[in-house]
């Protein structure tokens, strides 16, 4: 049964993520939250999206097509990424505005939207029609806080000091900083993106961010002297964490579908926390000089290993490896991410420090080894290690690699640590995390906030 805070809230919130998985799940796990505290909620997907996953309908969300201006392709028809905002922008907001004209005078009429924060054109939607706005930040409070800073001119890099300090977070040497604060040239593509994210942040009725307090008290502190924040993490499925919600074990929305048996199969016949999994997300782009090394050194550590490598990806392993390493890895193309985290026989997580992934390995407790890569990782990475102290980050060498040697010594260092501090750190922030989405925790405070004020606003 579900939870419902009680039943005079009402109200209808219309969800509109990013078209990437990255955007979709967090958004998605949000809107099956409000469901279950009496609020109706749509998630808007792009008709491209809709036609090519066919999705079965959600058995608490009530799914919505909306144009991005490319129902043929989607993103990949685009010029650029900023030809596709463009355009997005342009057949959104009128697609937008056809769905909450659609339910105007029914018992169903949109009161707020909730909109990734990549999209602050759908505030100006909102507004033209009397509704609510709030801001969702699919990313770590403290890079978010980065990108406001410099946007508002705030910010601005160090010439001398090697340490960079801003209030509320520890000090951070440049390679601890967001990649497109140390090293803005080498994205010009996304720079608007992530920086437009604030143009009109402090105009909107409420931003979301999805982080947990605890884990970040001291910058959403300060930032929420700046703009109504509220922390409603981790958007987790309610089956690794509290349980509240029916049926609630899967993200939903997979943009891939591939059999998961294999793999869990494979993990089942392993002890338990004798298992490395691996996995860099679904974007990461490694070099082969990089895969090769990692292949060797997941080899030399001794230690079972499960590794996702895109298909992609796997012209860059090294000729037979998947059969030399048969008896103690497997290697597959995509992975079942939280089943894997979730089992007995998972030891430690090699990753990319996205915050997806980082947000799940807390939930399950289990320990890291990062390996950023580049947007918010770095940050991450540091807050894994320096912060919570929940994993160890991998050194890279002057020539931009991480050797064999140091994923294997990296490796041997968290595995053999299964009754030392890191083991001991994680299992803490397992409780915290989780403690947060349950009832009377500091996440489920907030989401009953802004319910609250979604009703009475009426």
């Amino acid at each position: 049964m579900m939870e419902k805070i009680t039943e005079k809230y009402r109200g209808h919130v219309l969800a509109v993520p990013y078209p990437s998985q990255g955007h979709i799940c967090p958004m998605l796990q949000f809107c099956r939250r409000l469901v279950s505290k009496g609020v109706k909620a749509s998630l808007a997907i792009t008709k491209h999206i809709s036609t090519t996953l066919n999705p079965e309908p959600d058995s608490h969300v009530s799914l919505v097509t909306i144009s991005d201006g490319f129902d043929d392709g989607g993103f990949s028809r685009a010029e650029s990424i900023s030809a596709y905002l463009a355009r997005l922008e342009v057949v959104g907001s009128q697609a937008l505005g056809d769905i909450i004209e659609e339910h105007v005078g029914t018992r169903n009429a949109i009161t707020c939207i909730v909109y990734d924060a990549f999209f602050p054109w759908c505030l100006n939607v909102a507004r033209k029609y009397g509704l609510q706005g709030a801001s969702f930040f699919t990313q770590a409070c403290g890079v978010n806080y980065f990108y406001y800073l410099i946007h508002r001119g705030k910010f601005t890099m160090p010439v001398c000091s090697p340490t960079v300090d801003v209030p509320g977070l520890p000090p951070l040497d440049v390679g601890d900083l967001p990649s497109f604060v140390s090293s803005p040239e080498s994205y010009p593509a996304y720079l608007d993106l992530v920086f437009n994210q604030i143009s009109n942040l402090e105009e909107a009725d409420f931003v979301l961010v999805n982080t947990v307090y605890e884990l970040e008290d001291k910058i959403v502190d300060v930032m929420s002297k700046e703009c109504p924040l509220l922390t409603i993490g981790p958007t987790i499925p309610s089956f690794y964490v509290d349980k509240r919600i029916p049926l609630d074990k899967d993200y939903g929305l997979s943009l891939y579908h591939l059999d998961p048996t294999p793999t869990t199969n494979w993990l089942s016949t392993k002890p338990q926390n004798s298992v490395v999994y691996v996995s860099f997300g679904s974007m990461a782009c490694l070099p082969k000089a990089q895969i090769e090394e990692l292949a060797w050194g997941l080899k030399q550590s001794d230690y079972h290993f499960l590794w996702v490598v895109r298909a992609s990806e796997e012209d860059k392993l090294p000729k037979g490896f998947a059969n030399e390493v048969a008896a103690k890895g497997l290697i597959v193309t995509w992975s079942p991410q939280l089943e894997v985290l979730a089992s007995e026989a998972v030891g430690c997580f090699f990753t990319h420090c996205g915050w997806n992934s980082t947000l799940e390995a807390l939930v399950m407790g289990v320990p890291m080894i990062g390996m950023p890569q580049w947007t918010d990782q770095p940050t991450v990475a540091k807050f894994v290690e320096d912060v919570w102290n929940v994993g160890v980050r991998v050194k890279v060498n002057e020539e931009g690699l991480v050797r064999r040697e140091e994923v294997k010594r990296r490796i041997i260092e968290v595995m053999e640590q299964r009754n030392g501090k890191l083991v001991e750190n994680s299992n803490r922030w397992k409780d915290l995390v989780n403690k947060a989405i349950c009832k009377d925790g500091s996440s489920d405070r907030n989401i009953n906030e802004f319910i609250s004020k979604i009703y009475t606003s009426q």
